[in-house]
């Protein structure tokens, strides 16, 4: 299989999660203060929308490049 079906068969799975399951969360770690040996540290837990246009333009952006012919 060529790089460019690999890309679009990745392009069609991406866009096939984010229609699916519309926002993913992360965790991330920020530290505030450091005051000798104690260390102070805040973690915050991010979550991102993925836009329903987007999954849609993944998807057909995918499978213009899977089906299109040379």
């Amino acid at each position: 299989m060529n790089a460019v079906k690999m890309l679009a068969i990745a392009l069609i799975v991406a866009g096939a999660l984010g229609l699916a399951y519309g926002s993913f969360t992360y965790t991330k770690e920020t530290h505030q203060a450091k005051i000798g040996p104690i260390e102070l540290s805040v973690k915050d837990k991010e979550t991102v929308n993925v836009p329903v246009w987007a999954g849609v333009a993944a998807m057909v952006a995918g499978a213009f490049l899977l089906f299109a012919r040379k």
